[in-house]
């Protein structure tokens, strides 16, 4: 009969340290999966924002502004910038965000996430 008391806390605390990075690393990956969707939804009503008769790219910029500002935090709103060009010979509007993803939302290096959002400009009828 051998003995085996006292050997969970040490079998514990190996497991531990195999599933807890495990862990943590799906928690950052689900985070950084969230904001990019979310970045991404913003940037393209963003787009769709500017392309009307009588919107400007102040219009797209401010809509993707508000919707990450509003559904995120403000600082993943920080860096936005909407153009017009043309995409497959169409003329639209772009909207184009950068973020970077916090380890796991809070302070420190992240992850760099930069989403566009297209929306084709109406023409006059």
């Amino acid at each position: 009969m051998t003995r085996e008391r006292g050997a969970a806390v040490p079998e514990f605390v190996l497991a531990l340290a195999l599933v807890l990075p495990i862990a943590i690393g799906i928690v950052q990956l689900a985070l950084v999966a969230h904001v990019r969707s979310t970045l991404t939804a913003a940037a393209a009503e963003g787009a769709r924002a500017g392309a009307p008769l009588g919107a400007s790219v102040a219009d797209a910029e401010q809509s993707a502004r508000r919707l990450a500002d509003t559904t995120l935090a403000a600082r993943f709103a920080e860096d936005i910038a909407a153009t017009r060009t043309t995409l497959d010979g169409l003329p639209v509007v772009e909207v184009t965000m950068r973020a970077e993803v916090p380890p796991l939302g809070v302070a420190g290096p992240g992850v760099p996430v930069t989403v566009t959002g297209h929306a084709v400009i109406q023409g006059e009828p």
